[in-house]
């Protein structure tokens, strides 16, 4: 860990990318007493391709890591409790998180072999087991669970777990770094210069910054379907529910009266060989999933809510992240520009981490806080698993799902 040396408050900040991290790391910063800080974005703020710009995420407990007994998954639990501190006691984050519950499931041996060794689900006494289709349809008010869930079985955590309000979330962190005098500025053709830079430009970071192949962009795939107020009333307050074989979803949003789902799987690369001969996933941003995806959607609605299956999408697109070969964080100095800062590898489960992340960004920054990439394998599952169990890769989608207009 590096020496504590006292910050100067005055020194200029760049912040490069207004995204989850972004604005966290311009939060914190801020309250910190820092004076000069300047976020730069190409879009409009907090910025609309950013994974954190939705209408929800899953606020989950238990570790990324598989193996409780090592450092990693002492850190990682370290971070999902000042996150989860953060949710609950912290006003610009407090009004956005949703104490709902979490029901966390499987439907394959293999997979509820990984859930429970990865989650821990026998050693937590607050979770209650659910291994028949009538205990899962009871978990939510009536009408709402149809299916007959086939083989599924899992967890279901009736507090300290849920869903928050993504874009709300990720908007009051920008409004308070703002009023607390940060400087958050769009593409303008003007060169910036400052004494520290800190780049947390997410899965664009390594189009920004040759990273090493520390940084896999990899992307998931959402949809939604609309509701009537009749069904947004029923499915209120509802704990999120998650298969890490099939999907999730959470309660429909209160401003369109959408209903959130995504199909889980291992993830999407976008391959393509660069002028140097290199292999690079590109993110691209496209408001269509594969049709492959939707496909998995209607078939976790099938197993859950059969009732909506066959309800047109209003909306869908590819959300983009960056995975780092261990999915745990990337947060130091570069080793060889040490005006720089990086903040990337969010891993698929860096948007809980907005209430506290910008800390972790601010100490190193201010000296108060190892090579993974070497060989590295670019298909590795990293943990999970739905559809095909495999990563998959976006040049080989020959059909996108068609979207009703809005």
């Amino acid at each position: 860990m590096a020496t504590s040396t006292s910050p100067n408050y005055h020194s200029s900040i760049l912040i490069v990318g207004a995204g989850t991290w972004g604005c966290s790391t311009a939060l914190h910063l801020a309250r910190r007493g820092h004076r000069d800080i300047t976020v730069l974005d190409a879009y409009d703020l907090p910025s609309p391709i950013s994974a954190g710009n939705d209408i929800n995420k899953i606020v989950e407990q238990g570790s990324f890591d598989s193996n409780p007994d090592d450092d990693s998954a002492f850190v990682s639990q370290q971070l999902l409790h000042l996150a989860s501190q953060g949710w609950t006691s912290d006003p610009v984050f407090m009004p956005y998180y949703h104490d709902t519950g979490y029901i966390i499931c499987a439907h394959t041996p293999d997979g509820l072999e990984q859930l429970i060794k990865r989650e821990m689900l026998d050693q937590q006494a607050d979770i209650e087991w659910l291994e028949t289709p009538e205990a899962f349809r009871a978990a939510m008010p009536k009408g709402v669970l149809t299916g007959d869930f086939p083989g599924w079985k899992g967890g279901f955590k009736r507090t300290g777990a849920g869903w928050v309000f993504a874009r709300g979330a990720l908007s009051a962190a920008f409004i308070e770094a703002e009023r607390l005098g940060v400087k958050f500025i769009t593409a303008d053709g003007t060169t910036h210069l400052a004494e520290t830079t800190i780049l947390a430009a997410g899965a664009q970071a390594s189009a920004l910054l040759d990273m090493k192949d520390q940084l896999r962009p990899t992307a998931w795939t959402l949809s939604h379907i609309k509701m009537t107020a009749e069904e947004c009333e029923l499915y209120t307050n509802l704990p999120v529910l998650f298969n890490i074989e099939s999907g999730f979803f959470m309660e429909p949003d209160a401003e369109n009266h959408e209903l959130k789902i995504c199909d889980e799987h291992p993830g999407y690369c976008n391959w393509v060989t660069t002028p140097s001969g290199t292999k690079s996933s590109v993110p691209f941003a496209k408001h269509q999933v594969p049709l492959e995806a939707e496909t998995r959607v209607r078939d976790f609605l099938r197993d859950t809510m059969p009732q909506l299956s066959e309800r047109p999408f209003s909306f869908a697109r590819i959300c983009w992240c960056a995975d780092t070969p261990d999915r745990n964080f990337l947060i130091d100095r570069h080793p060889e520009f040490k005006s720089l800062v990086l903040a990337v590898g969010g891993s698929g489960h860096g948007f809980m981490h907005i209430t506290s992340v910008g800390g972790y960004v601010a100490d190193v920054l201010e000296g108060k806080m190892p090579e993974t990439a070497i060989g590295r394998n670019w298909s590795d599952v990293q943990g999970r698993r739905g559809g095909p169990n495999r990563v998959m890769d976006f040049q080989e989608v020959k059909e996108w799902t068609r979207i009703e207009e809005r």
